[in-house]
C-alpha cells in the first residue's frame, strides 16, 4: 500500500512529535522523581526512549519509512530511497514536529512552553559520541533493511537504548530531536551554541555508515574451487 505524500509527512511530523514528547517527558519526570540520582534518571529516559521508539516506527514504517530523523532520510536520500524533492519537507516536518513535542512536554508539567537550554553538551568526545551513535544508528537501519525488515522496530529500540549508555553524549543521534532538545532546559537538553557541531557529527555519522554499509553488504561475485 502507498500513501500520498501528505499522509507521509503528517506520519512523520507526529512520529518526531512522540519521540520528542517521550525523551523530554520522560527526562522530566524521572529527574523529578529519582532524588538527585542522575543515573537513575538517564535509566528512566533511556527506556521510555527505548520504548516509544519501537511503537512509533511500528506504526508508520509503512506509511512513511518512519525515518523521524534528518539523518536517516538523508542516508536514504544517499542511498536512493528517497526521491531528492522530498527530503527537505521530511527534514522540515521532523523539524517541526520535534519542537512541538518539546513544547507539549513542558506544558504537561507546567513549564513554560520554549526554553533557552543551559546544558553543556561540548567537546571531541561528544562529538565523536554523536557520530558513533548516527553512525550505528545508520547502520542498524540498513542492515534491517538488507536481511530482516520486520526487525527494525525492535533493532531500533535497542540500539537507542544501549547507546543511551555507551556514548559519551547519551545518543542523540537526531538532528530533529538535538534541536528540539535546546528550547528545552530540562533534563535532556542541549544549549543552542552547541547545537551545530551535534548536527554536524550526526550528518557525517550517517554518510559514512552508508558508505561503508553500502560496500558491505552489496552481494559480491562468488568464487567457487574447481
Amino acid at each position: 500500500m502507498t500513501f500520498d505524500f501528505t499522509r507521509r509527512l503528517c506520519a512523520e511530523a507526529l512520529g518526531t512529535f512522540f519521540l520528542v514528547m517521550a525523551v523530554v517527558g520522560s527526562g522530566i519526570m524521572a529527574e523529578t522523581l529519582a532524588g538527585g540520582n542522575v543515573a537513575l534518571a538517564l535509566l528512566c529516559n533511556t527506556i521510555a526512549t527505548g520504548a516509544v521508539l519501537f511503537v512509533i516506527i511500528t506504526i508508520f514504517i509503512d506509511v512513511s519509512g518512519a525515518h523521524f530523523n534528518p539523518a536517516v532520510s538523508f542516508a536514504m536520500l544517499l542511498r536512493g530511497s528517497l526521491p531528492r524533492g522530498e527530503v527537505l519537507p521530511y527534514m522540515a516536518v521532523q523539524i517541526v514536529g520535534g519542537c512541538l513535542g518539546a513544547i507539549a512536554a513542558h506544558l504537561m508539567f507546567g513549564l513554560d512552553a520554549i526554553q533557552i537550554s543551559q546544558h553543556t553538551r561540548t567537546g571531541f568526545g561528544q562529538w565523536l559520541g554523536e557520530f558513533i551513535a548516527t553512525f550505528g544508528l545508520v547502520a542498524t537501519i540498513l542492515g534491517c533493511v538488507r536481511f530482516n525488515v520486520a526487525a527494525i522496530p525492535a533493532a531500533v529500540g535497542l540500539y537507542i537504548t544501549s547507546a543511551y549508555w555507551f556514548t559519551s553524549s547519551t545518543s542523540f543521534a537526531n538532528p530533529a530531536v538535538t534541536i528540539a532538545r535546546a528550547i528545552s532546559d530540562t533534563f535532556s537538553g542541549i544549549a543552542p551554541a552547541h547545537v551545530p557541531a551535534f548536527l554536524l557529527a550526526q550528518f557525517v555519522g550517517a554518510a559514512a555508515a552508508v558508505l561503508l554499509f553500502g560496500w558491505l553488504l552489496r552481494p559480491g561475485s562468488e568464487s567457487h574451487d574447481s
